[in-house]
């Protein structure tokens, strides 16, 4: 008696790979701040880094601070923001954020050293005694983000701490802090809708 086992080898196999499809989901694109969002335990999602960027900045604008500076706009130098946690990651993800919706408000002015062309040709203006002086930045904006795990079962719980603070940089004395906590806890990563 012959059996036929490449056949049915075949089909099990195209069944199998029929259902697996079916149960992926193709990529798409998704509103990075929308609700159908990848919810990651391990890691800080871009999602965190808006929610975090957009609660700061509200807690700045709150304050009243930007509007305390003797000459308006006032001027803001983006310091060092420090990176806690287990995940490497560009610390622009939240620097830009937040220093871009301050510079959209027209409240202040970003003082930017890392753009090499411009600041080759200011050096070289004030060498010549062309051009304005450089503004003196008044505050600075300077963090950290902090990663605390914890778990119990199964059950998983990450929060990343993000603090930012606004320092006047003649004296050294901070004149805002503000903090934003998100905290994620499940067994396993998942889509949340």
């Amino acid at each position: 008696m012959k059996t036929h086992t490449t056949p049915i080898l075949a089909l099990a196999a195209a069944a199998g790979a029929l259902l697996m499809s079916g149960c992926s989901t193709p990529a798409h694109y998704v509103d990075s701040k929308g609700p159908a969002t990848l919810v990651s335990l391990n890691q800080i999602n871009i999602q965190d880094f808006y929610q975090a960027a957009d609660d700061l900045v509200a807690g700045i604008l709150a304050s009243g601070v930007l509007e305390r500076a003797p000459a308006q706009p006032a001027v803001l130098l983006v310091s060092r923001i420090i990176n806690n946690t287990q995940t490497n990651f560009d610390m622009s993800l939240l620097s830009e954020k937040v220093s871009g919706a301050l510079l959209n408000t027209g409240k202040i002015v970003v003082l930017n050293d890392t753009d090499a062309k411009a600041e080759s040709q200011r050096q070289m203006n004030e060498f010549l005694g062309k051009g304005a002086a450089r503004p003196k930045p008044y505050y600075s904006l300077s963090g950290k983000i902090i990663e605390d795990k914890a778990s119990a079962g199964r059950t998983k719980q990450t929060s990343y701490v993000f603090q930012l603070s606004l320092t006047l940089v003649d004296d050294g004395i901070q004149a805002w802090k503000g903090e934003k906590t998100i905290t994620k806890q499940g067994t396993r990563s998942a889509i949340g809708w």
